[in-house]
């Protein structure tokens, strides 16, 4: 059986939006919007050996997570992964490397479920992790949507005192010529365990990568109270068109 670690990263405070990770969105707690994402992927894979865990430095959010979901292990995150500086990688690493001493094995995935992404379907958790199983010759899948703009196209680069085309796009003549491009979304990430364990750098981009569409309107950074507020908007009438949306929403713990 393979063996998947989920992992769910959340930092005390956010100098952006404070406390963002612990906000109530549509009077649900942020936070178990993805628990239960990663509660439904688990009950649709029973093939699959799912643990979950949660690295925070943040009582509170560990406090709010045990109350509903008591079987995500608390990872006490120490001094050292706390600053705004600290890489993603380097808490998805740390995560992993605590949770294999902790159970004594070895996991062949590990994937991460941000936190502020309360608005991902069971499918769209489903879709990053099968196209990783699938290939084995990728190191990471993340997901993306369809991107609105087009650097070849209509999107400038600030020069100081003019702009210019984002990237030179003198071999088109028509956006349909043009490379595509997505938005990466940071919403779902799903890593070989090889890659993640043994990188030095920090950076996603050593490996090579597959990505996951998402619907586009789905996730917004959420970085300020106008985007969280913007973001309620959106949920309330994701859940009212689109069943697979308000059943991440209905199977909340109460």
């Amino acid at each position: 059986m393979e063996k998947l670690l989920i992992t769910i990263c959340g930092r005390a405070g956010s100098k952006g939006f404070k406390n963002k990770n612990l906000k109530v969105f549509c009077e649900k707690p942020l936070v178990y919007y993805t628990l239960s994402a990663a509660s439904l992927f688990k009950a649709a894979r029973p093939d699959v050996q799912v643990d979950i865990c949660l690295n925070t430095d943040s009582q509170a959010l560990a406090d709010l997570v045990a109350a509903k979901y008591p079987e995500v292990v608390f990872l006490p995150r120490g001094e050292a992964l706390g600053g705004d500086t600290v890489p993603k990688m380097a808490v998805f690493q740390d995560s992993l490397a605590r949770m294999e001493e902790k159970n004594g094995c070895t996991y062949d995935y590990v994937m991460d479920l941000d936190i502020t992404s309360p608005l991902r379907t069971a499918r769209d958790v489903q879709n990053a992790f099968e196209m990783k199983a699938a290939r084995p010759d990728l190191d990471l899948v993340f997901s993306v949507t369809e991107s609105r703009r087009n650097p070849c196209f209509n999107m400038v680069r600030d020069c100081g005192d003019h702009v210019e085309k984002g990237i030179d796009n003198a071999t088109y003549t028509a956006r349909q010529q043009a490379p595509v491009f997505y938005d990466v979304n940071a919403s779902i990430y799903v890593f070989r365990r090889d890659f993640l364990a043994n990188n030095t750098t920090g950076i996603l981009w050593d490996g090579k990568i597959g990505v996951s569409k998402m619907l586009d309107t789905g996730v917004l950074d959420i970085d300020s109270e106008e985007d969280f507020l913007l973001m309620e908007v959106i949920a309330g009438h994701l859940f009212k068109t689109l069943p697979e949306f308000a059943q991440v929403r209905d199977n909340i713990r109460e």
